[in-house]
């Protein structure tokens, strides 16, 4: 009797804590996948911020463009409107009507407005004034970007909104959105049809004689539908699997609700960001379902409890039958062998799919112990790396595959992926690999991580993927493209010649005002190629500094930048008071590939020369401190700087922080410094000059022979030129 009590009781303790441990278990795999929901929604939210931020900006690039490109013209017509707005027809702006021009007009200016433009090609316009004693807003000329024609004339007045919005960037000199309303060509349709929209405005200023001065003309507008801006927006960030709302303020501050993305009820998971878009800010909000996420809900918490309670269950009987009776014991271990037995069939079943499905894969899987020696590999391994039959030692990989950087340089042993995921480490790269049975290298793509040793088995798996066909079609079209724009320069140097041509004889051939309206075109024509070439030589040298190899030795920082101040500046001598004040500190040799870091100091002090305020000379301060390895070098300048809200963005290609401000460029200058000391594993970081201006930073490796030859950068006397 004491035996059985004591049965019950042990039964009865393993019962509590089994169920204990199975709650517990339940409860931890529940919190742990709300979390996974969470960083999924946190993700998705990041997504659809920045797919509407993104294309409510290039909404606003094109409003600046195209502004900049009206105002190049001194008498604006219909056609060169039409010329100036034919991109964005298929830019295809979601969510846009069409793009207008504005202009202004008083109560007794408005029959001669009317009169001038029907001369500059709007020969059907009549202007409609609301009211008396304010200043009227008449549309001019208009693109449909929606295929619906509206008929111009009409007083923007009658639109408190745009009005407003207008006044703004007038007021500013910026682009300006306004509030959210109804558009005057939509409120005809039914109350169902109608959207809540947007219009973004900005000032067209044209230039007044020859002496640089410009004057307000009118505005551009764009006007914007808002659910069908923030549906085309949205459309590929949400996946149908998160709903979205935005909302903008109106006058006294009240938030409306413009439009929304409403799929799912009861969302449990919510996100709100705010968006600045040029005068405004509006507000991104998001919901979702964490079941309707990936990974975000699973029956797999409920199933572990409640396997977990049945197993607790189980073993207490198990227990109870042990401590019962010898022969139910025998009977239950006769059962739990036979179960045994079935799930060893099961697990050989599962091990025998789990093959074949890597051994049927394209991409190349291998397995390898702690020691580095090759457990499994798939088919796809052994074509892709040319893995012998057994595998091959970790000290004969080298020998054996010939395995090199993309650059050409030999890997090291110890950084291989495979030997860095068996330390711990989780890998990606791309390595050049020597297939015994190919004629040619293999570009391969690597990811490796560390086994799980809770498995059982210390060591790393590593996928392989066969990505020398992507690498070689890239460099075809890297050549490609070099050609191209090397045949662009000569259409462009025929061009140039017979401008100067013209230019010399143009005064026999038109005199009067003919030749010097002839005259003005050539000096556009004569702009036009100078940009061009421009271009042309940018975009190679991003080509270069993006794909070319690197050919890496000891380069003389110091020599460098002499040599690139001096060919800056050479030409400017004769004038003191213009002259460029430039500062040189003690720059050490680096390990680099010469030409590249040529490019880079040639961009960078050719951009902090630029970039002065008009009648002031430039100055600028070439700086390094140095430590582990690396050297940090500062160009710094006494320049107009770059505003704030510019700097994440003045490495992008094309991006230019100063486009409005009348310096010459491309946009690319930065995206290649950018480029050549990413390429060298070093970085590139923007900031304010303390001293007014701006300040750019790089680092790049120092040559391994003088590693500590620059303390607190000063190893050599600076010297500033002019001396």
């Amino acid at each position: 009797m004491r035996g059985w009590w004591g049965g019950v009781t042990a039964s009865v303790l393993v019962l509590l804590v089994g169920l204990a441990a199975a709650v517990a278990s339940a409860v931890a795999l529940d919190a742990r996948q709300r979390t996974t929901a969470d960083s999924l929604m946190e993700r998705r939210a990041a997504l659809a911020v920045a797919a509407v931020s993104t294309e409510v900006h290039r909404y606003l690039d094109t409003l600046r463009q195209v502004a900049a490109a009206a105002g190049t013209h001194e008498d604006l017509t219909l056609s060169t409107f039409m010329a100036v707005t034919a991109p964005l027809a298929e830019a295809k702006l979601v969510g846009a009507t069409g793009v207008s021009f504005v202009v202004p007009a008083g109560d007794d200016e408005v029959a001669a407005t009317q009169r001038y433009w029907r001369q500059q090609g709007a020969t059907d316009l009549v202007l409609k004034p609301e009211g008396t004693g304010r200043e009227h807003l008449f549309g001019i000329f208009r693109r449909a970007l929606d295929g619906v024609t509206v008929e111009m004339g009409g007083d923007g007045t009658r639109s408190r909104e745009g009005a407003e919005a207008m006044a703004e960037a007038r007021r500013s000199g910026a682009p300006a959105v306004s509030e959210t309303y109804v558009l005057l060509r939509d409120r005809a349709l039914p109350a169902g049809q109608q959207q809540l929209s947007f219009v973004l405005t900005t000032g067209v200023y044209t230039p007044v004689g020859g002496d640089g001065r410009r004057e307000f003309l009118g505005w551009v507008v764009i006007s914007m539908r808002g659910q069908d801006f923030l549906g085309g927006a949205l459309a590929h960030a949400t996946q149908g699997v998160i709903d979205a709302a935005l909302w903008a303020g109106r006058a006294g501050g009240a938030w409306v609700r413009v439009a929304g993305l409403q799929r799912h009820d009861d969302p449990d998971l919510h996100r709100e960001a705010v968006i600045a878009v040029a005068n405004r800010e509006w507000i991104l909000r998001t919901a979702a379902r964490s079941t309707d996420l990936p990974g975000g809900h699973s029956i797999l918490p409920i199933a572990v409890g409640v396997g977990g309670g049945a197993l607790a269950v189980a073993v207490a009987a198990l227990v109870l039958i042990l401590a019962t009776g010898r022969a139910r014991a025998r009977a239950q271990v006769a059962a739990a062998t036979a179960e045994l037995r079935a799930t060893e069939l099961e697990a050989r079943r599962q091990a025998s799919l789990l093959a074949a499905v890597i051994n049927t894969i394209d991409d190349g899987v291998g397995v390898a112990d702690e020691h580095g020696h090759l457990l499994v590999h798939n088919p796809a391994a052994a074509r892709t790396l040319g893995i012998r039959s057994g595998g091959t030692s970790p000290d004969l990989w080298q020998e054996h595959y010939d395995i090199r950087r993309t650059d050409g340089t030999p890997y090291p042993q110890e950084e291989l992926p495979l030997v860095r995921a068996i330390a711990g480490e989780e890998v990606q790269d791309e390595l050049l690999v020597h297939n015994p049975e190919r004629a040619d290298e293999v570009v391969i793509s690597v990811t490796a991580r560390p086994l799980d040793p809770s498995g059982g088995q210390a060591g790393a798996v590593a996928v392989f993927h066969d990505i020398t066909a992507i690498r070689r079609q890239e460099a075809d079209l890297t050549a490609f493209a070099g050609i191209v724009a090397h045949d662009l320069k000569s259409p462009l140097a025929a061009i140039a010649g017979h401008a100067e041509v013209l230019a010399d004889e143009i005064d026999e051939l038109l005199p009067g005002d003919d030749g010097n309206l002839a005259r003005r075109s050539l000096d556009r024509v004569t702009a036009g190629v100078t940009r061009m070439r421009l271009l042309i030589d940018d975009l190679l040298a991003y080509t270069t500094a993006r794909d070319a190899d690197l050919a890496l030795e000891t380069v003389d920082l110091r020599a460098v930048a002499d040599e690139v101040v001096a060919e800056r500046t050479d030409h400017l001598r004769g004038g003191d008071d213009a002259f460029p004040d430039i500062y040189v500190g003690a720059l050490p040799p680096v390990t680099a590939d010469p030409t590249m870091i040529r490019q880079l100091l040639d961009n960078l002090v050719g951009n902090a020369l630029k970039y002065v305020r008009p009648g002031q000379p430039a100055r600028v301060d070439i700086s390094a401190t140095g430590g582990d390895g690396w050297v940090r070098v500062d160009v710094a300048d006494r320049g107009i700087g770059i505003a704030d809200e510019d700097k994440p963005y003045v490495f992008n290609t094309f991006r230019r922080a100063h486009r409005y401000s009348g310096y010459a460029g491309t946009g690319l200058g930065l995206a290649i410094c950018k480029r050549v000391v990413e390429r060298h594993g070093g970085t590139l970081a923007i900031g304010d000059n303390p001293g007014g201006g701006t300040r750019l930073s790089f680092t790049l490796p120092v040559a391994r022979t003088d590693a500590t030859a620059l303390p607190g950068a000063a190893a050599t006397h600076p010297v500033r030129t002019p001396a």
